[in-house]
């Protein structure tokens, strides 16, 4: 069946659009959503232990969200933003500029007296390929100048850059957030542990990619975004020990998900590497790697309500989307949070 974009739509009141992260994180609602009873349970994110059980492989996404954007102005003093995508070499970027009419090959950006950019190319699709020239560590200034990268749907300005960021963050890369991850504190993580669940890391980038709107009707005309994934042999090793015991792989996040479709060979086998993936994951698909996901609720006609949709079903996500905006639940990346086994 070729699905339209219209069949992923659902009406969202705009004050369900979550502005601000709930406090403490593991506070946030749960829906748990039972694929194989279709049913649905309405819980706090600390109860998620209910639900996991020893042997479970927990799949989290290490990434680390940079302060990505940039406050500039040109030599003549007109202001631009800059937004950081993707690193292409140690000190070339490629970024999304706003106004770009401003921002033509050779056009050098002053963002402060130690961090300056001048634009080397135009892409295909607009954002440009700049190279940063400044003064000390590149991360180091970041911080101080970059601010964090909220989606466009979050209007409140974020009081801590921390609360943008998984607590188990660690490698700098990503331009947003694997936001299922925002839920889980230190001490839910090590109650987990003692459970006997094994945590595994993996990494992804998370692109802005993510909030790009599918524009073509029929979706498979969609081209997805690139992004950068590394699974390591500790990792693989793991998960496919797992696999060959019935244990259950829980992925955190799509991104994670992503991550393990793409490094997963057709008979089930995760095969540690590293590169960019583009794979976009819609109905019908059949999962070779993700047994049960962990996930935030997903913009209307996104490709992640796509790959949600993939795992339950293009009605039955719809339905329980239409039960969490009924029970009045917060959406997108500060929202609460979804559980489906």
């Amino acid at each position: 069946m070729q699905y339209k974009k219209s069949d992923f739509y659902y009406d969202l009141p705009q004050e369900l659009i979550a502005q601000t992260p709930a406090t403490p994180r593991d506070s946030s609602r749960l829906l748990v959503y039972n694929r194989a009873q279709k049913s649905v349970e309405h819980r706090i994110f600390r109860d998620i232990t209910d639900y996991l059980r020893p042997g479970d492989v927990l799949v989290i996404n290490d990434t680390k969200v940079l302060p990505a954007r940039l406050y500039a102005h040109t030599e003549y003093g007109g202001a631009v933003e800059v937004l950081l995508l993707k690193r292409r070499d140690i000190d070339v970027w490629e970024v999304l500029v706003k106004p770009g009419k401003k921002c033509t090959v050779g056009k050098k950006l002053i963002i402060s007296d130690e961090l300056s950019c001048t634009v080397q190319d135009i892409t295909d699709s607009g954002e440009r390929i700049v190279k940063f020239e400044y003064d000390g560590v590149f991360e180091e200034i970041l911080e101080k100048v970059g601010s964090m990268p909220l989606p466009p749907y979050i209007k409140e300005k974020l009081k801590d850059k921390d609360r943008y960021q998984t607590v188990y963050a660690k490698y700098d890369g990503s331009a947003a957030a694997p936001t299922a991850g925002l839920h889980f504190t230190p001490s839910l993580l090590e109650k987990i542990r003692n459970m006997g669940v094994e945590i595994v890391e993996v990494l992804l980038h998370v692109g802005l990619g993510t909030f790009r709107p599918v524009k073509e009707d029929i979706i498979t005309d969609h081209k997805m975004h690139s992004e950068y994934f590394e699974v390591s042999e500790e990792a693989a090793d793991k998960i496919n020990a797992a696999k060959r015991e019935g244990r259950r792989i829980i992925a955190v996040g799509t991104t994670s998900v992503r991550t393990l479709e793409s490094a997963t060979d057709d008979s089930g086998l995760v095969i540690p590497q590293k590169g960019n993936t583009q794979i976009f994951i819609y109905p019908p698909y059949k999962f070779k790697c993700v047994d049960a996901l962990i996930t935030n609720f997903h913009l209307p006609e996104s490709t992640l309500i796509m790959l949600v949709a993939a795992m339950t079903g293009r009605e039955e996500i719809l339905k329980v989307y239409d039960i969490a905006v009924r029970e009045r639940y917060r959406f997108f990346s500060f929202g609460d949070c979804c559980l489906i086994l």
